[in-house]
């Protein structure tokens, strides 16, 4: 979707997901503020988390025994060109922005091991991805030209002359007192 707000600052709110870990609830939020003129897009991240695959694999690092045995590192895996949640300007944005992250099939891949559980690492691999997705589908403000104002240019060239003035004066003019003694 693609929204054009000329008038006022609209903020989007969404829950980024929702888990239940030994009996905590936690719950991850995005705030994205968009600008107050221009053209930005917003994901359909449900439809993204739909569409998301995983991987597991064993992981290192801690957690003892465990790691020998239990499948924990997880990762997440996108395939763009299938994808409902993009349209093709930003399926072609997305691929030329994260080029790196994306394998000779089109399929996009963020991994995560920091956890000792697997429920939690695909977690963050989800919300790692979808990250990774805004960034790359975030418009970057144009850059306004400015000039370097007079005053800044004044001063700079005072100081150039004043510290050629010092090296001036620490030259000798008479040749004889060049020899080295």
């Amino acid at each position: 979707m693609v929204f054009t707000e000329h008038w006022k600052t609209r903020v989007y709110f969404q829950v980024r997901s929702i888990c239940w870990l030994k009996d905590v609830y936690l719950a991850r939020y995005s705030w994205n503020y968009f600008p107050t003129s221009g053209i930005f897009t917003v994901m359909n991240t449900e439809q993204i988390h739909i569409e998301l695959t995983f991987r597991t694999s064993r992981s290192g690092g801690k957690g003892g025994q465990n790691v020998n045995k239990v499948e924990t590192k997880a990762e997440a895996l996108f395939d763009i060109n299938a994808s409902a949640a993009l349209d093709e300007p930003e399926k072609a944005l997305v691929f030329e922005k994260l080029a790196n992250h994306i394998s000779s099939e089109g399929v996009l891949a963020v991994s995560n091991q920091t956890e000792r559980s697997q429920l939690m690492n695909k977690t963050l691999a989800a919300e790692k991805l979808i990250r990774l997705l805004e960034k790359a589908l975030t418009k970057t403000k144009p850059r306004k030209k400015t000039r370097i104002p007079a005053v800044v240019n004044a001063v700079r060239l005072k100081t150039k002359r004043i510290n050629a003035e010092k090296k001036a004066a620490r030259k000798s003019k008479n040749p004889e007192d060049w020899t080295e003694d």
